[in-house]
């Protein structure tokens, strides 16, 4: 490929890729937070705190056009967790007071701004692009170089499957739009991953501050671990590790492990962390070691709840977004039968092992 067409291409790709992380990155995603907060007319408090995680984060998995709760691969039609994912959504229409068709507009929120956001940049990046690659392509006017962003493969698959309702003959010009589009879409799909993971992590500190009346200064996420009162620097050499979330009250000190979903290394990262934590303490005063989640899988919520650092439970809390969002998935109407591990989560559910995180906010109140 000559320079000038590689160039182009290559400035296209790292604006597109810019363009991406600029809105969903952190500065963005926090003004969105914000914006969404400011503008609810009512005041946030612990009894409906879930609704605004789920409002923000939760979406509808594409191929089964369900909310969202377990792997898309195990949950497809067949499967135990597409049951269980009728019954979460079903509970979800329930709790929004829609209907089950029209839920998937009421969540998603954050994801669907920032992809408006990118949207509106994209306009205004391609103005300044169409500019910058029509004076590099001048050299070789009339040699029916390929255009940026062609893509004849994708164009290939979309109109083989098309072309039996297409009127007319779409121009190359319209196929490389809508190939970019696609391309796009894929692009921005694999950036959800950053708004459940630090988003989580922002949306529940914003949660908590606002429902629990705590200033910012007191609810910090992503923060340095000798950062927070009464914690001292890793040891040299060591590496310095950020906690997700932190709550600073004059009464208790709370760190905060926030995952929407568990993965086997990240499970095998909690005692690491809390060993961390330990040896870091420096006032020699308890601090709260908290684990919040989405998770539905019942045997990663059980290994949660039974997980012990030194035969002392590890965790003060484990709080799920909202625990009957649980049990309601593992009461599938057509096979009430309950295995031994889902059982076992109903009885953490019963003896307050695991909360919801109506009563985990309650709890902050309080202390």
């Amino acid at each position: 490929m000559p320079e000038a067409e590689k160039s182009a291409e290559e400035l296209l790709n790292r604006t597109n890729e810019q363009a991406v992380e600029r809105a969903f990155g952190a500065e963005n995603r926090n003004k969105l937070i914000d914006q969404y907060f400011v503008s609810s007319r009512n005041s946030i408090e612990a009894a409906g705190a879930w609704q605004h995680v789920y409002r923000l984060l939760l979406w509808s998995d594409p191929t089964t056009g369900l909310a969202h709760c377990y792997e898309s691969d195990k949950s497809q039609p067949g499967k135990p967790w597409y049951a269980r994912s009728l019954a979460f959504h079903s509970w979800l229409a329930d709790g929004f007071g829609v209907q089950p068709a029209v839920l998937a507009k009421e969540i998603d929120w954050l994801f669907v701004k920032a992809c408006s956001d990118l949207a509106a940049a994209a306009v205004k990046r391609e103005e300044r692009l169409a500019s910058a690659a029509s004076r590099q392509r001048a050299p070789y006017a009339g040699r029916a170089f390929p255009e940026p962003g062609a893509d004849p493969e994708l164009a290939g698959i979309i109109q083989d499957v098309m072309r039996p309702y297409l009127s007319g003959a779409p121009s190359d010009a319209e196929w490389r739009v809508l190939t970019q589009k696609v391309r796009q879409f894929l692009a921005v799909q694999n950036k959800r991953k950053n708004l459940v993971g630090e988003g989580f992590e922002d949306v529940l500190a914003q949660v908590i501050r606002r429902a629990c009346r705590l200033s910012n200064s007191s609810v910090q996420s992503r923060r340095l671990l000798y950062e927070i009162p009464g914690f001292n620097r890793a040891r040299s050499g060591g590496k310095e590790n950020k906690v997700d979330l932190a709550i600073n009250q004059p009464s208790m000190r709370t760190i905060v492990t926030a995952k929407w979903s568990v993965r086997a290394d990240r499970e095998k990262q909690f005692a690491s962390d809390y060993e961390e934590y330990c040896n870091a303490e420096s006032e020699g005063k308890k601090f709260n070691y908290v684990f919040v989640t989405n998770e539905f899988d019942p045997a990663r919520l059980m290994r949660a709840c039974d997980a012990l650092f030194r035969n002392n439970l590890m965790f003060d809390y484990i709080v799920h977004i909202n625990t009957s969002a649980v049990m309601a998935a593992y009461n599938v109407p057509d096979n009430p039968s309950i295995d031994k591990t889902r059982e076992r989560v109903f009885q953490h559910i019963r003896e307050g092992r695991l909360i919801s995180l109506e009563n985990w906010l309650d709890l902050i109140v309080r202390q």
